[in-house]
């Protein structure tokens, strides 16, 4: 087997003290799981790590979806642009409300726009950071789970000098050489000189590993013991958060997306209501009697147009506008009915 470098900093003594723990550590889980070793148990803690890894699916299923949700909107985004401007390509310049389409069509755009960045902003950033907080505390877990495997290699490190009872300054022996032949061929070397110097314990260093491990063990295992029922309880909130930023955006991009549609839908409706085929020449001047009829002089152009309601267009009238005042205010709201036989077809 080829040796494995060693990089600049580290010295033999490292490698083969981390060579060590790690094959320590394989020792003492197949001990406990042999049933040669009892092992420290903490049931609060491990339903606190269900519970976590649970969340921890949960988040990153939301945050997949929420992407492809945002990513759903950007091509409606697309598609919807796309369309209307075959739309406002077709519109005809001379054609009723062509600068109110061009507008409409411009603030469906930026309305679109405008959900899919706050959407981002107040949903997906969120999402991310929430779940930026979990690589560190998963990592922060299994440093936990590996220094209390090593609290419990000390433990019963400690039990066994005691055991043995003996006195202070009486030494006891690590299984060295099991240890050199679980290693790696190219740790083998440095793992047996590391050995020189530990393969004896007496009963003070037994004793003062024992605290060293343990105090590193309930630094790490008190900050998470705050920590995860802390975050679990967290998601409540936050999902709450999420999907109520989601709805009303969502909510409120309908309602005025709902305006512009009903805005260009009315256009659409009165340009349907011209009959740009239909022009007349008056050849008589008609002096209106009511309201709703048209001042008509002789020689003027009136475009005609069809009665909202049929039903109520009488025998021999039109509807219709003056040409003058379409061609210069482009305003249908001086129309008015007048008398078919007081014009000609043009």
């Amino acid at each position: 087997m080829a040796e494995l470098p060693m990089g600049k900093g580290v010295s033999a003594g490292k490698i083969a003290s981390n060579v060590q723990k790690k094959i320590t550590r394989a020792q003492e889980k197949v001990l406990q799981k042999l049933g040669k070793a009892d092992e420290t148990k903490d049931l609060a803690f491990e339903e606190g790590v269900i519970n976590f890894n649970k969340q921890l699916v949960e988040g990153t299923k939301l945050q997949k979806d929420l992407r492809a949700y945002l990513a759903a909107v950007k091509a409606m985004h697309e598609s919807s642009k796309h369309l209307y401007e075959c739309l406002d390509d077709m519109y005809e310049s001379d054609w009723y409300g062509k600068k109110d389409v061009d507008s409409l069509l411009e603030d469906s755009d930026l309305l679109w726009t405008d959900f899919h960045q706050k959407l981002v902003d107040h949903a997906l950033i969120s999402m991310d950071t929430y779940l930026g907080q979990f690589p560190d505390i998963k990592a922060r877990i299994a440093k936990r789970d590996r220094k209390l495997v090593d609290y419990d290699s000390a433990r019963h490190n400690y039990a066994a000098v005691n055991k043995g009872k003996k006195k202070e300054g009486i030494k006891i022996t690590k299984p060295a050489s099991l240890l050199e032949r679980a290693a790696p061929g190219w740790a083998q070397g440095i793992l047996s000189a590391h050995n020189v110097a530990q393969t004896n314990l007496t009963r003070s260093q037994a004793e003062e590993e024992l605290e060293r491990a343990q105090k590193v063990f309930e630094e790490i295992n008190i900050d998470l013991q705050e920590e995860l029922p802390s975050l679990w309880n967290s998601r409540v909130g936050f999902y709450v958060n999420t999907f109520q930023s989601v709805a009303g955006l969502e909510e409120k991009f309908h309602r005025e997306m709902g305006k512009i549609n009903q805005n260009l839908n009315d256009t659409l409706e009165k340009l349907e209501n011209q009959d740009m085929s239909r022009l007349v020449k008056t050849m008589h001047d008609y002096n209106a009697t009511d309201s709703d009829e048209l001042e008509l002089k002789a020689g003027d152009v009136v475009l005609v147009m069809s009665y909202e309601n049929p039903e109520e267009q009488d025998e021999g009238w039109l509807m219709g506008v003056r040409e003058s005042d379409w061609v210069q205010n482009k305003d249908l709201g001086k129309k008015g009915v007048f008398p078919e036989n007081f014009t000609q077809r043009m």
